[in-house]
Formats: structure tokens, sequence, C-alpha cells
């Protein structure tokens, strides 16, 4: 049989819970505790990670603007210029033809060297080359020797090129027809080791090149040489990690 809801015997719906310790079969219901693991975020290992690599782009941006503007203000005080150069002499000591069909050639070449900078010297290094060729054949090869050259100076080089090349008959058949017609075509090549010397400090050095295809009227020993014609070609190499 059925109670019904409203009677005074039916259980009631909602119990009350007291926290005192009675007889009443202590209801208290157990504790409820949950131990949440804790995850670092990546988020701020990914910020500080962002924050280094802009602080470094930022030093290397300060770093090379920097650097561009101390050169822009030294090329703006001391202007440097290249070196010029231009044979101004030509001389024949010897033209031998040897009994080996070779032929020994000795020549004295005087450079013009023109340094017009106001502020810089040059120092010409050991390391230097001077050839002489003639129909894509070397017929001597020298040195410049090594001085410095102050700032706006002139200095006349004296050059002394020996040699010993093999005369075949293509070359000679070559130099006769030149000779015959009084124009006789030389290449003279040069490499110059030089230091930038500023006050008295010397800087990192460069290496100029210098091809002048000459064109000079007679190879005859000890006769006065007439240059008719000269053209001129100039390179530069830096040499930023070679020590001066």
């Amino acid at each position: 049989m059925e109670l019904p809801v409203n009677s005074p015997y039916a259980p009631p719906k909602y119990v009350m819970l007291s926290g005192n310790n009675d007889n009443q079969g202590n209801l208290r219901p157990p504790p409820y505790r949950r131990n949440i693991p804790r995850y670092h975020s990546k988020k701020s290992r990914g910020s500080c990670l962002f924050k280094c690599i802009c602080c470094c782009y930022c030093c290397l941006f300060l770093l090379t603007a920097l650097f561009l503007g101390l050169t822009f203000l030294l090329y703006n005080m001391y202007r440097p210029k290249v070196p010029s150069y231009n044979v101004d002499s030509f001389g024949v000591h010897a033209f031998e033809l040897q009994s080996d069909m070779s032929l020994f050639t000795e020549f004295a070449v005087v450079v013009k060297a023109e340094n017009p900078n106001s502020y810089m010297g040059f120092l010409y290094g050991k390391d230097s080359q001077v050839n002489v060729s003639y129909s894509d054949s070397q017929l001597c090869s020298g040195k410049i020797p090594s001085f410095y050259q102050p700032k706006k100076n002139t200095t006349m080089i004296n050059i002394v090129l020996k040699g010993t090349s093999p005369f075949g008959s293509g070359l000679q058949q070559a130099l006769l027809e030149n000779r015959h017609t009084g124009k006789i075509p030389l290449l003279v090549r040069v490499k110059a080791p030089i230091n930038v010397v500023l006050g008295r400090f010397p800087l990192r050095g460069f290496d100029v090149y210098v091809n002048c295809s000459l064109v000079i009227d007679n190879l005859s020993p000890n006769k006065k040489v007439e240059i008719l014609s000269a053209k001129y070609d100039y390179d530069i190499d830096f040499n930023w990690f070679k020590k001066p």
C-alpha cells in the first residue's frame, strides 16, 4: 500500500546534512578533491625567443648603420683616389737570338706613378709582377721595387725586365712583318700590391692590375725607342683579409 505524498509518514524528499557529529549516520559526503595537472605554457617560451631574435636583429642593424655612416664620413673627408700609371719610356738593352733558337731579351721600362690624394700615401709591396709579351709569347719579366709614395707625389719607377723565350718560326715571321711596318705591338702587364697609409698607420691593402697595350717603332738594342701609342686597362682587387 503506497502512502500519499502529503502523508506525515512519507519519507522526506530532501535530507539536510548537519556539520555536527551526531548519531544520525554521519551522512556527510566524502571530500571530493582532484589534483589538476599543471602544464607549462609554450607561449611564454616562444615570446622570449622572439624577443631575443628581435634584439639580435636590432643590434645588427645598428652596427651596419654605424659602419656605413662611418665609411661615408671618411670617404667624404679624405676623398680617396686610385693612383694612375703611364709608361714614360721604353728601352731595349738586349734582343739576341741564342744558339738553341731561344730569344734573350732585356728591357728597361720607366713607369710614371701619380698619387693624387691629399691625405694618404701608398706603400708598394714586394710581391709585384711585370711581364712583357709579344704575339701571346712572354718575352721577359721583372718586379717593381718596394717603396713608399707620399701624398700628392709623382714617382718615376725604373723596372728592369729580363727573360729567355722560345723563338719559333711563327714568332720570327710576325716580328719581321712588324719591323717592316715600323709598328711592333707589345703587351705590358703589371700587378702591384699596395697598402694605403693614412697618416702613419698602414691600412688594409689592394692589388692594382694594369694592362698596357704599347706600340713601339723598333726593338733594336741601344737605340732610342719611340712609343707610338698606348692603351691602359685598370682593375683593382681589395684584400680585406690580408694583413698589411
